[in-house]
């Protein structure tokens, strides 16, 4: 693709890990949630998902765009891991839990690894108390390599995860450095040779656009993560948001790569990956050919929600515990609080959750979230197909839309889609783009001023 359609394009769009986006969320209450929670239980897809989210970090990265806090005094995280342990219960009181089944337990964070580890292990233990899975759950945790030794690691395998996110972002020191991240403590091979006796899965995350990055180096990243084969890569973008996060303000002083290099460094790591039989699951990831994920794309099973890529199998209605974690149901998104203190003052001494903001969907937001999904997941959108699942006419789901067909026309003329009659397919070349083609149907980014990053 050419530099001027790259800059055509690379302008700020919502991510769209959530439909309508978190930065339209407005104040909810506990008992707002707890109402949706009930209603939950009578969702279509009812698997139960957990999510939790560690906010501690023991070295904060210049990067890093998520809601992390330096580590805190051993008492802080012990009643942080209470309250946990209340709000699992205060939540569990209203699921079916005779009639549901769990599907996916995921830590993120923060780093969850900065947490003891037997803490973790209590967690999982009380959570898959509650009620039995469904076969073959997945139950993952995002780790930080450069707080962990031997030992840890072995431990972290006596938890019960069926798959291991390690946070690698790059093999080359000297970027790690100049964004303040830690180098693994074992040589990596060490740690996948641990986790492989345990049959866990192995996801291995990768972060370009950082200073001192560039397409030869990230592609030497590349080549040296495929030669260890992990089971699953995720190659993010970089997000520059210091509106949001002011850490990352320290990058812009260091220089940051420009879209088009950014670009060069995502096609030739996109190059190594399927030159080694990685395939291309959504914006970012890459799996094997066999890999769930994979098998998932081929029969349109994907799904996606605030912890990544999974299927329709393991897919479930989310409940988050934990500081800033974001509970998603069927018609509603609820987020917790963002101050520690105040949230474990207001589980453990109020009994009573910290719900500070979130979102009621409309039956018309329903849909469009439906179409917005559908598109990131899968790369393309089948208007008959989609009419039957939501039972609602083509014309009645694109009337709901900001269906613009003029726009879209500009966009396969710039090689971003083909469009059809039947259907709108993102391109092999267009697919770093596909949040500019649902943003372009999303009716909310009509007259929008809100700040989003960057695709590229």
């Amino acid at each position: 693709m050419n530099e001027q359609v790259i800059n055509k394009y690379n302008i700020p769009v919502p991510r769209y890990t959530s439909y309508p986006p978190a930065n339209y969320f407005k104040e909810l209450n506990d008992t707002e949630y707890l109402s949706a929670v009930d209603a939950s239980n009578d969702a279509s897809r009812n698997h139960v998902s957990f999510y939790l989210h560690i906010p501690y970090c023991n070295h904060l990265c210049h990067y890093c765009g998520c809601n992390s806090y330096a580590m805190a005094k051993e008492q802080q995280v012990d009643k942080y891991v209470e309250a946990l342990h209340r709000e699992i219960d205060i939540v569990a009181a209203h699921i079916d839990k005779a009639n549901r089944r769990i599907s996916q337990i995921h830590y993120g964070g923060g780093s969850p690894t900065s947490l003891p580890i037997h803490y973790i292990k209590e967690l999982n233990e009380h959570m898959l108390s509650l009620m039995p899975t469904i076969e073959k759950p997945e139950i993952a945790i995002e780790c930080h390599p450069g707080y962990l030794n031997e030992s840890d690691w072995k431990a972290l395998c006596e938890c019960g995860f069926t798959r291991y996110s390690l946070g690698i972002q790059d093999f080359n020191n000297d970027v790690l450095k100049a964004v303040n991240r830690l180098p693994s403590l074992l040589p990596v091979p060490e740690i996948l040779s641990i986790l492989r006796a345990h049959q866990a899965t192995i996801n291995m995350d990768f972060l370009f656009g950082l200073p001192l990055q560039t397409p030869e180096s990230f592609e030497k990243t590349m080549q040296k993560a495929v030669e260890m084969q992990p089971d699953r890569l995720v190659t993010f973008s970089y997000g520059h948001v210091p509106w949001v996060h002011k850490r990352q303000l320290i990058l812009e002083k260091l220089g940051l790569p420009t879209a088009d290099v950014k670009q060069e460094m995502m096609t030739r790591a996109i190059n190594v990956l399927h030159s080694a039989g990685y395939r291309s699951i959504g914006m970012d990831h890459f799996v094997r050919p066999n890999d769930e994920l994979s098998v998932a794309l081929d029969s349109k099973q994907l799904h996606r929600n605030f912890q990544g890529y999974c299927t329709l199998r393991t897919t479930g209605q989310v409940y988050a515990f934990g500081v800033t974690g974001i509970s998603q149901l069927g018609n509603a998104y609820a987020q917790n609080g963002r101050n520690i203190t105040k949230y474990i003052d207001s589980i453990l001494n109020d009994n009573k959750l910290d719900i500070e903001r979130g979102y009621i969907l409309s039956s018309q937001e329903q849909v469009v979230r439906e179409v917005i999904e559908t598109m990131m997941c899968n790369n393309e959108i089948e208007w008959n197909k989609l009419s039957k699942e939501l039972n609602l006419s083509v014309e009645s789901i694109q009337a709901t839309l900001n269906y613009d067909v003029a726009k879209l026309q500009e966009m396969a003329n710039d090689g971003l889609i083909t469009m059809t009659e039947q259907g709108i397919s993102m391109t092999t070349s267009g697919s770093p783009f596909v949040r500019n083609v649902v943003a372009l149907l999303d009716p909310l980014m009509k007259n929008n001023n809100k700040q989003y990053s960057k695709p590229i």
